[in-house]
């Protein structure tokens, strides 16, 4: 099954450690078939209060999604992240192509 890293982050700082982070984070993914599926960008607000930018990488499954984030590799860049940014990081399972809004019921009742 599918998994993403997402994250939404806000107070994003521009400066040399942000570029540096962006420059080197793609080679980060590469080992483990990671790739951007949104990267910030503008936002059509439809409800709600929305403040940041929104990031989402896509995995072939959770346990890459889990190497990436574990790796030394990813590692040595994070802080110049975390350093430069706030915001909220998360790894979520996707659903199958079949998946109805019902089956959470399921789910629940279980």
């Amino acid at each position: 099954m599918s998994a993403y890293a997402v994250a939404r982050l806000t107070d994003v700082v521009m400066g040399p450690e942000i570029v540096e982070y962006i420059k080197r984070i793609d080679a980060t993914l590469e080992p483990f078939n990671g790739h951007f599926l949104i990267h910030g960008g503008p936002v059509e607000r439809l409800e709600g209060a929305w403040s940041g930018d929104l990031i989402m990488i896509g995995f072939p499954n959770m346990e890459s999604a889990r190497a990436w984030y574990a790796s030394s590799a990813y590692r040595d860049i994070l802080p110049l992240r975390t350093s430069n940014s706030k915001g909220d990081v998360i790894l979520i399972e996707g659903v199958s192509p079949d998946h109805r809004a019902t089956d959470i019921l399921n789910a629940v009742a279980a």
